[in-house]
């Protein structure tokens, strides 16, 4: 579990939202997922993030979520809510809500579509951080938001009290040692592939999108690092490399998490929203090879795996559309 000076956990699951066939939440289906999270060795959650399927999410959903996982987590782990909005109104109202809720913790994801300056950026992070007393997470992934968080715009914001943390998805390591040595600021892996590589300059851990297979090797990867085993968590990583590759090389990585976790029987349904779409036949085969050189990886047992490429085709269309602006 997370120490005093980490309220946030070091293995943290980028969660997946279940859905029924008909695109609505499965509520049932979140609770089990969170909790067989939790068990396999996660100490965070974070809910309605962008491999929660936020952008289609409404906000009644959103805050549904914190309260379903805070539930659930019953203080096993910690409970972040991801996702926010490009607009800087919305993004504040949707924290103080999830605080409420029960909230641990928020990620702030870089504004998208709307490409601000730097300065945007300072002034949006800077608010939504004044507008909750929780501990905050910088969500730097330019190449979703077409717009990086900046190294010199990174060390103004460390100096906010609130904001304590960065997820990674930019994948520029000397700029990540040279924050590491000039803040306090932690760092997560927000790259599956990169997560022992961020931890051996320092992370403090990952918030992953593979952990929703497999939150086991994870937690081993993270506690031989703290002990100093570079071999245990090599092995870890080395092991774990055909499945990262599955979930994340051929389609968006939600589609194949929920493709895998359906396959394996954990979510009653591969179901996206869309304009997200279940996998093409020529994608799930690449998907299924992959799967094919996945060996001794802890909490995962792919002799039972069935995929469905007809459950996963298309994309569904929720009764209430989302609040996007």
């Amino acid at each position: 579990m997370a120490n005093p000076e980490n309220p946030f956990g070091q293995v943290l699951v980028a969660l997946v939202t279940p859905f029924q066939a008909d695109g609505e939440v499965d509520w049932t289906a979140t609770e089990k997922h969170i909790d067989d999270c939790i068990a396999s060795g996660a100490d965070g959650i974070v809910v309605t993030g962008t491999t929660g399927e936020t952008s289609t999410l409404t906000d009644p959903e959103k805050i549904k979520l914190v309260e379903v996982a805070k539930s659930v987590s019953n203080g096993r782990a910690k409970i972040i809510t991801g996702g926010g909005s490009n607009e800087t109104a919305h993004a504040i109202e949707l924290y103080k809500a999830s605080e409420k809720a029960g909230a641990d913790g928020v990620m702030i994801v870089t504004p998208y579509y709307n490409k601000p300056t730097q300065a945007g950026l300072l002034t949006h992070f800077r608010m939504v951080a004044d507008a909750t007393d929780l501990p905050v997470i910088l969500y730097d992934i330019p190449g979703r938001t077409g717009v990086p968080i900046r190294y010199e715009t990174i060390l103004r914001l460390a100096k906010h009290p609130n904001i304590l943390a960065v997820k990674d998805a930019k994948g520029d390591f000397s700029e990540v040692s040279r924050v590491l040595n000039q803040t306090d600021l932690m760092y997560f892996s927000g790259d599956d592939a990169n997560v022992l590589p961020h931890l051996s300059i320092g992370a403090t851990g990952l918030i992953g999108v593979t952990a929703n297979i497999a939150a086991a090797p994870y937690r081993a990867i993270v506690d031989a690092v703290n002990a100093g085993d570079l071999h245990t968590a090599r092995d870890a990583h080395q092991r774990l490399e055909p499945l990262v590759r599955a979930v994340m090389t051929h389609v968006p990585g939600t589609v194949a998490a929920k493709y895998i976790l359906h396959g394996l029987g954990r979510i009653g349904s591969p179901r996206v929203r869309l304009p997200l779409v279940g996998p093409e036949e020529w994608e799930a085969a690449l998907i299924e090879d992959e799967l094919a050189l996945v060996t001794d990886v802890p909490d995962v047992d792919l002799s039972n795996f069935r995929p469905d490429r007809n459950a996963a085709a298309g994309g569904a269309l929720p009764q209430i559309a989302g609040t996007t602006r």
